[in-house]
Parts: structure tokens; C-alpha cells; sequence
């Protein structure tokens, strides 16, 4: 697999750490809110980049944080009169809400800054003893100039970059560059016991000390948005390089942004959109295939009609796998597996090997769907069917899409009616079978005729 690496800016052949091993860490969202669809874009993503190892066979070891002390926090908690606490508790299950409507599967672990007082303090610790970092006033600083690879990912010479810290930048520092690690408590905010004082993390250390924690000082892949490349992983880097002396990660990848009617989303424009609004409208799925529609690097811009088009792209799978499920009742025993069910396979592979190609890897799944419809439509035997559901369900699965599958039933008195009419077609008598097929649509019963019989829809 080649992927396009934001460290060296070219695609590089994917080849990890430890044989057929993956480690993944995503930055996760800082939950003082609930999660906007720019949000759900690294979601999507790297789930199916996760899925897409699994499916090859690779055992993925997946981190995902959440952010759960923060500027934002506090401030959500005084607004609301409650605690911080309260608010990310909430918020957090507020994420499984989404993410589970959006089918995103559970990270190995979803470890919480608050959870990793102690690991990050270590990093410090370690930091200020070998230069890189100096307390001041109860705050912990890094000296970014002291790290002679910074910028490196962001590849900005270093007078070019601006302080990277969520602090205004003040006289307490050595230099505007330098940001920082460790946050002085002001009065009323939530705090820890730490050798420079009562404080709490700065918001780049927490990663930097979760990787380590749960994945090892090195990883294969670090990804997230690309308004994470600088400042905070650009300070993850320093931070985590300093401190443990080796790479801190092999590969880093960055998904583009998503505007909104071709505007950059913001509060201020009034186009702000959180993955719940969208949801309660379109549904959870059609945002899932907005995110895989489109090569993960490339911009996205939401729109309605944008939405609208994954909804139908949808109902194109779906019918395509209630035709295989038809089918799998009723196919005729034997027949060979046509060529294209391979081929189709490869030329997903092919795509998602060259920097997760979603939107190439979606195009073969329709040309696979075309072919299926028209090799059903033919007549094909049951072990053509049956590789039609393995490969559908595979491909699919892997791009996390078509997962509201439902099995309805029919009534008694449907079914009745439905072999009545078949029993009058086969004697010839077309006037009752017609005037049975006019009743069963008047209870929302639509019959299709096929080679296989008789199939039926829900309107």
C-alpha cells in the first residue's frame, strides 16, 4: 500500500513497524460540544483506513483520544453553571450517539487527557531535564528552537510559524515560539497536584503522552485533519521526539476540509452544521458515504444536493442487495461464478492501496452492483448469487456503508394473495392475477416480475 505522507509530501510504500501489524493514532474531538461534520470527515476516514488494514489481514491496534480538559470545557461548564466533568461525561455520550449512527467502530482504546495526569507530567519531567523545557510562573514551557527538526511536517522554515500554544503568547516566555506544556491553575478551574504547581496539561502534551502509553514510543500512522498539522502535531512531534530520542511516527496522514455551499464553515456565516442536524434530516448513512465518496485528501463541499446524491447512490446499493437476497431464494442450483466478481475485487484493492482511494474503490463497488443487476437479471445459478453476497458484503463492509439492512415480513393475508396470484398466472387466468396485483398495491404491496418469480417491494 502507498500513502501520501505529510512528513516527506510524496507517497510512500506503507511498510510497518512489527510484519503484519498496524498502530494507528487519531486525534480525537474535544468534547465540549457536539461533533460537526467537519468532525465526522477524520471519523469516516479513519475508520475505514482501519477496516481496510483489517480486511487485509493486519492485526490494527487503534488509539483515539478524547480531549476532556480544555479552555472550551471550562468554558462550557461556566456557562451551563455545572463542571467540567459533567460537560465532557456528556458530551462524550453525545459521540457514541453519533458515532455509532455513522458506524464508526470502537477504538482499541479511548483514552481521556484527564485519565494520563501522570504520563504527561513523566514527558515534562523529562523535557525540562534535558533542556527542551522551562518552568515560568507556575506554567511549563517547550523551547521549540531547541528541537533543530521543527516544522519538519508543517515544512515552514521556523521564523515563518507562529506560536502554536491555545495562550495568548506573553512575557513569561523565552520566546514566542515556544508553547506550552504545562498551565498554571487560574481560580475556579479544575487543576492537579504537579511539581511547578497546582495546573492542568497544555493540550498538545496529552497525545503525545497517550501514543506512547498505549501504542509505544514509535507508531506506523498518526492521522487526523489538516488543520491539526500545525501547531499541534508539529508539537507532538517535537515533544515526543525530545523526549523518548527516536521517530515518533513512520507515516501521517490528513484528511482535507469540508466547506459548506462552497463557503470554509463557521459559526459567524451562520453554516455551521453539527453531524446530529444533518442527521435528523438525512439519516447518519448518507454523511458516511459523503465522507468516502471523495478521495480522503481532496476538499469536500456539503450541500444539500451533495446529500441528496449520497442518499440515492445509497437506495442503488440497497436495491442491489435485496436483488442479491431475492435471488439467493430463488436462483437455480449450480452455475458458474462469473470473471467479474474477481476483477471488480481487484480493482478495489488496486484503489484503496493507492492512498485509500475511496472514491476509485466506490466506483468499482457500482460497476460490481451493475454487473450483479444484470447477471441476476439473466437468470445466473445460486453459486454466482452467493459470491455476489460475499464480495457485496466485503467491499461494502470495508467502506462501512450499507449497514440499516432490514428483513420485513409479510402479513399471512399478503402471502395468500401473493401465491393466489401466481396460481392464476400459471393457469392463464390474467384478469384475476391482475386484480389481485391492483388490491396488494393499494396496501402498499408492489410486485415485480422476474426470471427467479415473484418479487416484492414495500412503497
Amino acid at each position: 500500500m502507498r500513502i501520501f505522507n505529510t512528513l516527506t509530501r510524496r507517497k510512500d510504500e506503507f511498510r510497518p513497524i512489527t510484519e503484519g501489524e498496524v498502530k494507528i493514532y487519531a486525534c480525537g474531538p474535544t468534547v465540549y460540544n457536539y461533533i460537526h461534520i467537519g468532525n465526522a470527515r477524520p471519523l469516516c476516514v479513519f475508520d475505514t483506513l482501519r477496516r481496510y488494514f483489517e480486511w487485509r489481514g493486519f492485526k490494527v491496534s487503534f488509539v483515539q483520544n478524547f480531549t476532556d480538559i480544555d479552555d472550551k470545557l471550562i468554558k462550557r461548564a461556566n456557562e451551563e453553571s455545572t463542571t467540567v466533568k459533567e460537560i465532557a461525561e456528556k458530551y462524550i455520550k453525545e459521540f457514541w450517539t453519533d458515532a455509532e449512527g455513522l458506524n464508526i467502530k470502537e477504538a482499541d482504546v479511548h483514552p481521556r487527557a484527564t485519565e494520563n495526569i501522570k504520563q504527561i507530567q513523566d514527558i515534562i519531567v523529562s523535557l525540562i531535564e534535558k533542556g527542551y523545557a522551562y518552568e515560568s510562573g507556575g506554567d511549563v514551557y517547550y523551547r521549540a528552537k531547541n528541537f533543530k527538526d521543527y516544522g519538519k511536517l508543517s515544512h515552514q522554515p521556523l521564523e515563518e510559524l507562529e506560536a502554536g500554544a491555545r495562550i495568548d503568547v506573553t512575557e513569561i516566555k523565552e520566546d514566542p515560539m515556544d508553547f506550552c506544556l504545562w498551565k498554571a491553575a487560574k481560580p475556579g478551574e479544575p487543576f492537579w497536584e504537579s511539581p511547578w504547581g497546582n495546573g492542568r496539561p497544555g493540550w498538545h502534551i496529552e497525545c503525545s503522552a497517550m501514543a506512547c502509553r498505549y501504542l509505544g514510543k514509535t507508531i506506523d500512522i498518526h492521522c487526523g485533519g489538516l488543520d491539526l498539522i500545525f501547531p499541534h502535531h508539529e508539537n507532538e512531534i517535537a515533544q515526543s521526539e525530545a523526549a523518548n530520542g527516536c521517530e515518533f511516527a513512520h507515516y501521517w496522514m490528513h484528511n482535507g476540509f469540508i466547506n459548506v455551499d462552497n463557503h470554509k464553515m463557521s459559526k459567524s456565516l451562520n453554516n455551521f452544521f453539527t453531524v446530529r442536524d444533518v442527521a435528523e434530516r438525512w439519516g447518519y448513512e448518507p454523511i458516511r458515504y459523503m465522507m468516502v465518496a471523495s478521495h480522503y485528501r481532496s476538499p469536500i463541499n456539503y450541500s444539500t444536493e451533495v446529500i441528496e446524491q449520497a442518499k440515492n447512490a445509497l437506495e442503488r446499493l440497497y436495491t442491489c442487495r435485496d436483488n442479491i437476497d431475492f435471488a439467493v431464494k430463488n436462483a437455480s442450483e449450480g452455475g458458474e461464478v462469473p470473471a467479474f466478481v474477481e476483477q471488480r475485487k481487484q480493482e478495489f484493492t488496486d484503489a484503496m492501496e493507492d492512498d485509500l482511494n475511496t472514491a476509485d474503490a466506490l466506483a468499482a463497488v457500482f460497476m460490481l452492483v451493475r454487473d450483479i443487476n444484470t447477471a441476476i437479471a439473466g437468470g445466473a445459478g445460486r453459486n454466482a448469487v452467493l459470491a455476489f453476497a460475499e464480495v457485496f458484503d466485503e467491499l461494502t463492509g470495508v467502506l462501512g456503508l450499507v449497514y440499516n439492512r432490514k428483513t420485513e415480513g409479510l402479513d399471512s393475508e399478503i402471502e395468500a394473495l401473493i401465491e393466489k396470484r401466481s396460481e392464476a398466472r400459471k393457469a392463464k387466468d390474467y384478469k384475476t392475477a391482475d386484480e389481485i396485483r391492483d388490491r396488494l398495491k393499494e396496501m402498499g404491496i408492489t410486485l415485480e416480475d422476474t426470471p427467479q418469480g415473484v418479487k416484492w417491494t414495500k412503497s
